[in-house]
């Protein structure tokens, strides 16, 4: 057996053992939402405007117990959605998962990233989240998905941050250096919950775990892939954009922008104006650099070939438009809800009645709702830079 084939066995192990993620089966569409598995959301955040197709083709790649498909199939009523993982006890989960909570379009293969182009066709959105990070090559996996992202498609990938992760790789040594049987992944989560009781409240790891990972960790699941994992590759910004590079699409953005602000860190102007003049690349790692322990993944879309873009600046274009209310938003129809990010938002009256006459709109432009609704057309800007509105030109 190849050492490749070695470490995916390892992988299949593990979570065979403590399929993942651990999520409780619901009779009922799962709660909320995340907008970057929303076709309609994703597709706004990278390109300003609304796409014009909703009945695409979605692959989640290493969906594990199907917690992120069930999302995927329930948040894209008219797309047909795939899932495919190592773990066929983790298939086991996903298939019941959707079953019970009547996430009825999809379809699992028992298939590797690398294995992804016995799929027929291509895929309009692939979801990738947690997985490449954990393959013997994980260039050879993200080129594996390359070739099935359609033309104009959207690929989401999370993948982890060494330097926000740097304790969890000392745990991961600790405990491995203690095991007797590192295949033994019980005996490693038993070791690991053993050295963590046993040291002092003050201990780096500790403090860590208890700010920021105790409580998902209470779960043997979470903490197994956490600290007893076989394989775990973590990224800086360099070798994150080697990776983007082997993947021969185009980097859209994080999906988290603010995030990647120098002007989240410091606010003197004579800093900020030499951070303005580093290459995106420079400014990315300047911050990872400042402020590590926010960074302990990185969530960002790639794309395949050029996408359109709508920034919105011009007013002629804006007002011609056809806004929509977003539909990743908790708490509709008041004028204190959350937004796509679950923050709490405190509409004005205005931009209430605006969004008001936005829901379920699909012929009116902004023009024509200016013409009922009294707003500048600079707040009907923000809305949409905020992404509580799509917009179609």
């Amino acid at each position: 057996m190849s050492d490749s084939q070695t470490i995916s066995a390892a992988v299949a192990a593990l979570y065979n053992t403590y399929p993942f993620p651990p999520e409780p089966l619901l009779d009922e569409p799962p709660p909320g939402y995340n907008w970057r598995w929303n076709w309609l959301a994703a597709y706004s955040f990278c390109t300003g405007q609304k796409p014009k197709r909703q009945d695409v083709r979605i692959l989640d790649a290493g969906c594990g117990t199907g917690v992120g498909t069930e999302y995927l199939v329930h948040l894209n009523p008219h797309a047909q959605v795939t899932g495919i993982d190592l773990s066929a006890g983790a298939l086991t989960v996903a298939r019941e998962r959707c079953q019970r909570s009547g996430a009825d379009r999809v379809e699992f293969h028992h298939l590797s990233l690398y294995d992804a182009n016995q799929l027929s066709g291509q895929f309009d959105l692939i979801n990738c989240v947690g997985v490449l990070h954990h393959l013997p090559d994980p260039n050879r996996g993200i080129q594996s998905l390359a070739t099935k992202l359609a033309p104009g498609g959207l690929m989401h990938i999370f993948v982890y941050s060494e330097l926000g992760r740097y304790e969890i790789q000392l745990m991961q040594e600790a405990i491995k250096l203690l095991q007797s049987d590192r295949s033994d992944y019980r005996e490693g989560v038993a070791i690991g919950r053993q050295i963590f009781a046993s040291l002092p409240p003050n201990n780096r790891l500790v403090r860590r775990e208890q700010e920021r990972w105790s409580m998902e960790n209470t779960r043997d699941e979470c903490f197994a892939d956490m600290y007893v994992h076989p394989r775990e590759v973590d990224y800086n910004i360099h070798t994150l954009f080697e990776l983007i590079d082997a993947s021969g699409l185009n980097f859209l953005g994080f999906s988290n922008p603010r995030q990647w602000e120098a002007s989240r860190l410091f606010n003197q102007p004579d800093l900020l104006e030499r951070a303005d003049q580093l290459s995106d690349q420079e400014r990315y790692r300047l911050i990872e650099l400042l402020d590590p322990e926010s960074v302990t993944h990185y969530e960002f879309f790639l794309s395949r070939g050029e996408l359109p873009k709508s920034d919105w600046s011009s007013d002629e274009a804006l007002l011609q438009a056809i806004p929509e209310r977003s539909p990743c938003m908790d708490g509709w129809e008041s004028r204190c809800l959350f937004n796509y990010d679950y923050q709490i938002i405190n509409l004005a009256e205005d931009e209430f009645e605006f969004l008001k006459a936005c829901d379920g709109n699909q012929t009116q432009s902004v023009q024509e709702i200016l013409s009922t609704v009294s707003i500048s057309i600079d707040k009907v800007r923000s809305l949409q830079e905020q992404q509580l509105i799509l917009l179609t030109p």
